[in-house]
């Protein structure tokens, strides 16, 4: 076993000891002292990184290798500090104590995403005891703020720092690589490729202001309950997108099940827990989160709102909010609380094909194939901001049965010792022939 194997879990477990919690409004304790373990860990090994805070405590750390082919576009690859907070009451452990238990890590930040900041660290670090030097620049960054946007984080760094990512074309990072065992013969590693597009709406209607007793046929409170009604009761159509498609299409065949576009039903099943990631990318979403209305009983207030969380396939955005304002009506405005884009790139290319051979290198019965995610990551401001393609890929050979999809921002994280040593080895490999 390599020393980047044998250090990985400890290095997972000291990040997860540093309470990194992102509460969304600042009054978390920041990635700071995460931070500093990370510059700590690159200083033994005589490894100079810069360290930029966006705001006090909100740290970020970025280093670049030096390629030995400079005419080759460099890789970034990016994890984030940040976490979401816990409530150690319903843990079954300390949250934030690393605990290993059972053949796991388990904390909060153990799959999202101090498991990847620690296999970077690790790789990183035995590469360069061992004086070896990767075919291309290999841009290496932990950052802030992901789990609230990441205005702290990598948009702070595109806008301000965008020399540090320079030559950069490509991203790895979360959330993708982890397998799905089909039978001891086959397992699936899912490449992430696609993310939906995310809308935070605000819905507002005015009124006529009166005493609740009377009459009053302008109610705003009326108007905005009628659009949430209609908004939440709104069956989205199955909608595939390219990606979409070519997972299912993979699934059905490891499955030896047809797929049927009309009722693809029968295969989501046999996902089992893994549903909750792929089942929200055959539709648009939008889902009510909060009302808000009044100040008194028997007063009919003069305005009303409501919050939608909307989630939009890529390739499909305009199509997306022609339904939301046919369902609002007319007397109900929208604004965005937050929006940002859709993802979609191909699976193709020399960095897919090396990904590939990483996997088959470690894992014979590996088969890589590409899917979306509902949810988000800094890929996005990558691409947005400097046209790097990224993919989500932290490679966990995962035990068969275990509930991947629930650890993430779940009660009881943790990841299995040997997924780290797994994706060391992966990694290594990838970044240093690719």
């Amino acid at each position: 076993m390599t020393p980047a194997e044998n250090e990985v879990a400890d290095l997972c477990v000291e990040l997860i000891k540093v309470d990194s919690s992102n509460y969304g409004d600042d009054s978390g304790p920041g990635e700071r002292a995460a931070a500093e373990v990370v510059m700590a860990r690159l200083a033994e090994v005589g490894i100079e990184a810069t360290y930029l805070e966006s705001a006090p405590g909100r740290g970020n750390v970025i280093t670049r290798v030096e390629g030995s082919d400079p005419s080759l576009p460099a890789l970034l690859v990016h994890g984030h500090l940040d976490v979401v907070p816990a409530n150690a009451a319903d843990w079954s452990v300390d949250p934030f104590a690393g605990e290993v238990r059972d053949g796991y890590v388990w904390g909060r930040g153990a799959v999202d995403m101090k498991d990847m900041d620690a296999m970077m660290l690790a790789v990183l670090r035995q590469l360069t005891r061992d004086g070896r030097r990767p075919r291309r620049d290999l841009v290496f960054a932990w950052l802030a703020d992901e789990e609230a946007g990441g205005n702290l984080g990598a948009k702070y760094l595109t806008k301000h720092h965008p020399g540090l990512f320079e030559g950069v074309t490509e991203a790895i990072s979360e959330v993708g690589g982890y397998s799905l065992e089909i039978d001891p013969s086959l397992r699936l590693y899912l490449i992430e490729t696609a993310q939906k597009g995310l809308s935070w709406m605000r819905l507002m209607a005015d009124g006529t202001a009166g005493h609740g007793s009377m009459l009053n046929p302008d109610n705003a409170v009326t108007e905005v309950a009628k659009a949430v009604a209609r908004i939440g009761a709104h069956d989205w159509p199955l909608t595939y997108t390219p990606t979409v498609r070519r997972f299912l299409t993979e699934m059905a065949d490891a499955y030896g099940l047809p797929f049927d576009e009309d009722d693809p039903g029968p295969l989501l099943d046999r996902l089992g827990p893994l549903v909750r990631f792929v089942g929200a990318t055959l539709r648009h979403t939008a889902n009510p989160t909060q009302l808000d209305a009044g100040y008194k009983a028997n007063v009919i207030p003069g305005q009303a709102s409501a919050v939608v969380d909307g989630r939009f396939l890529p390739g499909f955005e305009d199509e997306f909010f022609a339904t939301i304002d046919s369902l609002i009506g007319p007397k109900v405005r929208r604004e965005f609380v937050h929006h940002d884009i859709a993802l979609e790139t191909t699976f193709d290319g020399a960095l897919v094909e090396s990904m590939i051979a990483a996997l088959k290198a470690e894992d014979p019965a590996a088969r890589a194939i590409p899917y979306c995610m509902s949810g988000g990551t800094d890929n996005k401001t990558f691409f947005a901001d400097l046209n790097v393609r990224g993919f989500g890929f932290v490679p966990l050979r995962l035990p068969a049965g275990l509930d991947f999809a629930s650890m993430f921002h779940g009660v009881d994280e943790r990841v299995p010792v040997e997924a780290l040593q797994f994706g060391v080895r992966v990694l290594d490999r990838l970044l240093l022939n690719y």
